[in-house]
């Protein structure tokens, strides 16, 4: 996957996420977690485009750390929202869906960096 691929589908990511908070309930917990999983859903592709500028392999490192943080914690207000049933499985899976593989692209990523970075 190209570095443009992932920006597309980092912003995409953070579409989605908004046009789901504005499905969640207007209750006290609905709106704390809209909050939540909006800011950390939209900063994974925001945070994603500044690791595409990093200068070399250690602010590449630190910058994707923020990235995979901002991922997995969208993904645990996602299975929270699941879990709490305010979504339907159609309107929630396809979006946990995607958090889960962009996690997952970006702690293979880490691991690449990681392992040349420690050959040198």
């Amino acid at each position: 996957m190209t570095t443009n691929e992932l920006k597309l589908r980092t912003k995409k990511f953070s579409l989605e996420i908004i046009d789901l908070v504005e499905k969640l309930p207007n209750s006290i917990a609905g709106r704390t977690i809209s909050n939540q999983i909006i800011r950390s859903g939209t900063s994974v592709g925001a945070n994603y485009r500044a690791v595409c500028r990093a200068r070399s392999d250690k602010e590449f490192v630190s910058k994707m750390n923020i990235v995979l943080e901002e991922a997995d914690e969208t993904v645990f207000w996602l299975e929270i929202i699941n879990e709490k049933k305010w979504l339907s499985d159609l309107e929630i899976q396809n979006v946990l869906d995607e958090g889960n593989q962009l996690t997952a692209i970006f702690v293979s990523s880490l691991k690449t960096v990681n392992t040349r970075l420690s050959n040198i």
